[in-house]
């Protein structure tokens, strides 16, 4: 029998009020951390962060809308034509276009193992 999980974003376990999928946890990832957002236009709350602590590149791709990938002052319009890798120690922060955006956030620690954060768990609680 086929190893594989399939499963439509909307359906997924959510956090933060439906904001965020629990895509990883839902599909049974788990060499990788992997989650998906829907952010409404003009949202302006996405944490300026960066992983300096625990290593993990990030990917960002937008499934629809756009957004602005302000990554330490340059500014990378992220649309559905667009793949953007962040490394560790850079900051960022996004602000989503005039018609929202759906993004697929993609994480790991190069060379390193994968540790799940509880909030991505399925019933796990509900912030980071």
């Amino acid at each position: 029998m086929a190893d594989y999980t399939a499963m439509r974003i909307d359906e997924m376990e959510t956090l933060y009020g439906g904001a965020m999928k629990r895509a990883r946890a839902c599909l049974g990832i788990s060499s990788f951390g992997m989650q998906v957002t829907d952010l409404p236009a003009g949202f302006d709350r996405y944490p300026d962060h960066d992983h300096a602590d625990d290593g993990q590149e990030e990917v960002y791709v937008a499934l629809r809308g756009s957004a602005e990938l302000d990554i330490e002052g340059d500014k990378v319009e992220l649309t559905p034509e667009t793949m953007v890798r962040v490394g560790p120690s850079a900051k960022r922060t996004l602000r989503p276009g005039p018609d929202g955006v759906r993004l697929l956030c993609i994480g790991a620690v190069p060379g390193g193992s994968f540790a799940p954060h509880p909030a991505t768990e399925l019933g796990g609680p509900e912030s980071f």
